[in-house]
């Protein structure tokens, strides 16, 4: 595989430093010499009109005395200024050329120039670049050239990134429940996951659908173009130890019917030839393995439950068996579930989380291999980006970092914290071509509430609480937010390192009941999601911020998804 977008960008990151470094490559390690060059666009700063970018081209063809890169804008970006290239464009056609000062590229050296510009919309990474006529970033197919690493479960067919030049599949059974409520036909044609959260979901319970029928609708909606399915594997043994809304039907010790009962049909009915041509893209349990870093031991935020599962490592064990089984489908991309800013972004946090899903990576016959990339913000509520403050920015003599909301935290959204987790990822030793997605299904926050700028600079609290886009009480809370807006609509490749926006958690979907409510899927009562409630450690002690009168956990909750359309961001037309 090579990334079109960021072939080799974390492994070049990590060796850098920082941004804007000429990197140098061995045009003889495995995998570079049949690119004939490489391209790492990276965007630095955004804002709501314009944003500054680094770009970095690695040469491993012959020497050049003379370069010119070319790219094309698929929106309606305008290079405004620039250093070290001549920068030119015409329409959406971009070209940078040396200088006189850096005219030179040797084989396998580097240059490096930079850009600011002006933007609407969305801001998407150019999907190809050219250096001198010759395409970058993609495997020249010479013979005698190097190849990807086998994939130990047999031939794969995958792609870079599964979700370019693909459509994505829309569940007939989400757009019929949004398509009902008034002006929900706006949204009822995008595409949304399917959770397989239970065994029974596998053949179809409740009238629903099952795991066949869903893949049988994607052909036909598949056409004679691409097309991406989106699972949700969800349903370890224990699962979601700090959280009894979705805890599961599988005891703690389940782990063998969790392999034979849940995982195994999956995978004969995914690896079915029939289904050969669908690009099917897991969410493999969300929720689990961050809570063996967070939730264990002897922090406040501890729960025993998560002991249980830190000890007898059946969270490490069915990721693994997952991972291993389900990437033995040639036609599989496997993401795993990497928490989001607001759980994981802490200094004690971020490494260990890396480092335990390398463990489950490599566990029960998986390897990295196994592992296509990683998604953040599963199911949450955690704003893309904050525009109104950088985490670097000092009011009334403190740091942004200081303030009550952000409490130390590295990451102020989501987008700056998958990038960078991403590269923490790779060092912790995932291929350096992993992609990451992030659901934007409920991180819009707009409408009436959503700042126009920062707030007050009377102290750093005045400062944060009035320019974030985030209004929840603390990030922390995740159940069934009271002041929500779907967010970012799915897209492919809408920034470095990111294969996709998502809608992997259907909006209007619950995520736990307001009080106990008796059901035959082992889902219990969590106080999180009870407005009345005021709080634990896990959430600084605040109130839950949840919304009223909220079904079980996966039911339809007509006045969340109205909230949701409200306050979109971008708005809904």
């Amino acid at each position: 595989m090579s990334r079109t977008r960021i072939a080799l960008l974390a492994a070049m990151a990590l060796v850098a430093g920082a941004t804007g470094t000429a990197f140098a490559v061995d045009p003889g390690a495995a995998g570079v010499a049949a690119v004939p060059c490489t391209v790492d666009y990276k965007i630095q700063n955004q804002w709501s009109t314009g944003f500054t970018a680094a770009v970095t081209i690695t040469n491993n063809s012959a020497a050049k005395s003379s370069w010119s890169l070319k790219w094309s804008y698929a929106g309606n970006q305008k290079v405004t200024s620039g250093w070290n290239a001549k920068l030119s464009q015409s329409g959406a056609a971009v070209t940078a050329a040396n200088e006189t000062y850096n005219a030179q590229l040797a084989n396998g050296g580097s240059v490096s120039f930079g850009f600011q510009g002006s933007y609407s919309g969305s801001n998407a990474i150019p999907a190809t670049f050219t250096l001198d006529g010759v395409t970058c970033n993609v495997d020249d197919g010479g013979p005698g050239g190097p190849t990807d690493p086998p994939d130990p479960g047999g031939p794969s067919n995958r792609v870079d990134n599964p979700y370019s030049g693909a459509k994505v599949y829309v569940n007939p059974e989400w757009s019929a429940n949004a398509a009902a409520e008034p002006g929900g036909g706006r949204v009822a044609n995008q595409p949304t996951g399917v959770w397989l959260d239970r065994i029974a979901a596998i053949n179809g319970a409740g009238g629903k659908m099952g795991l066949r029928a869903h893949l049988d609708e994607a052909l036909r909606q598949k056409g004679s173009g691409e097309l991406v399915v989106q699972f949700v594997i969800y349903n370890l043994p224990g699962r979601d130890c700090s959280a009894l809304a979705s805890n599961g039907e599988l005891k703690a010790d389940e782990i063998g019917r969790y392999k034979t009962d849940y995982i195994d049909p999956i995978k004969a009915i995914l690896a079915d030839p029939k289904y050969a041509s669908l690009r099917i893209v897991t969410t493999v349990e969300i929720d689990s393995l961050p809570n063996l870093v967070t939730n264990t031991g002897s922090r406040p935020t501890a729960v025993p439950q998560c002991d249980v599962m830190k000890a007898n490592g059946n969270y490490v064990k069915g990721v693994g068996y997952a991972l291993n089984k389900l990437g033995d489908v040639p036609n599989v991309y496997n993401y795993v579930d990497a928490g989001h800013h607001g759980w994981i972004g802490w200094d004690d946090n971020f490494g260990p989380t890396a480092t335990i899903m390398k463990e489950a990576a490599t566990a029960e016959g998986a390897t990295v291999n196994d592992v296509h990339g990683f998604i953040t913000n599963t199911a949450n509520y955690s704003a893309l980006k904050e525009n109104n403050f950088t985490i670097n920015d000092t009011v009334a003599g403190k740091s942004v970092r200081e303030s009550k909301w952000v409490d130390w935290n590295r990451y102020l959204d989501e987008l700056s914290y998958a990038q960078a987790f991403r590269n923490q990822l790779v060092s912790a030793g995932f291929n350096s071509n992993i992609g990451m997605l992030i659901d934007t299904s409920r991180n819009g926050w707009g409408g009436a509430a959503r700042p126009t700028g920062p707030g007050a600079t009377t102290s750093v609290d005045t400062y944060v609480d009035g320019g974030r886009y985030d209004r929840r009480f603390n990030a922390g809370n995740w159940c069934n937010q009271s002041g929500a807006g779907l967010g970012e609509r799915p897209q492919a490749a809408p920034a470095t390192g990111i294969d996709a926006y998502v809608w992997m958690k259907p909006p209007g979907e619950s995520d736990g009941s307001s009080k106990a409510i008796p059901n035959d899927e082992g889902k219990g009562f969590d106080r999180m999601c009870d407005p009345t409630y005021t709080g634990n450690p896990r959430n600084n002690n605040n109130m839950s911020g949840a919304l009223p009168d909220a079904p079980v956990s996966g039911h339809w909750f007509s006045a969340q998804f109205r909230q949701l359309m409200q306050n979109a961001y971008p708005p809904l037309s």
